[in-house]
């Protein structure tokens, strides 16, 4: 009979669930209330972004890195043998599509000229 209680034993115990309980529950009402939760949610955001500019920020670098190591001898100077074709092949893809853009600007203008002497 160890477990008998006195009625004053059962009230300490009862205030004390209670207390409990009362904490239990202002800490669910913390992490329900909307502040809460969209506060959550935009430090998950932040933290996304951040993981993400950073894993970019290490491939754009390496990527760079890669580019300049082809581009830069040991000694720091330009290999000619290297960027002389690359700059070759820049300036030819930029005159095709100068020419692409200039053809097709100029069969826009026949069209609408064509369409314009049918109308009068």
């Amino acid at each position: 009979m160890s477990d008998a209680r006195t009625p004053a034993q059962i009230e300490a115990d009862i205030a004390r669930r209670r207390q409990e309980l009362a904490v239990t529950l202002d800490e669910i009402g913390v992490r329900v209330h909307p502040k809460t939760i969209i506060g959550d949610a935009k430090a998950k955001a932040a933290s996304a972004v951040d993981r993400t500019a950073g894993r970019a920020y290490v491939s754009v670098n390496r990527m760079v890195t890669g580019v300049r190591g082809q581009l830069v001898s040991e000694e720091g100077g330009p290999r000619m043998e290297r960027i002389v074709p690359a700059a070759l092949l820049v300036a030819g893809l930029v005159g095709v599509l100068a020419l692409s853009a200039r053809s097709s600007r100029s069969a826009k203008a026949s069209r609408s000229s064509r369409c314009g002497k049918r109308r009068r």
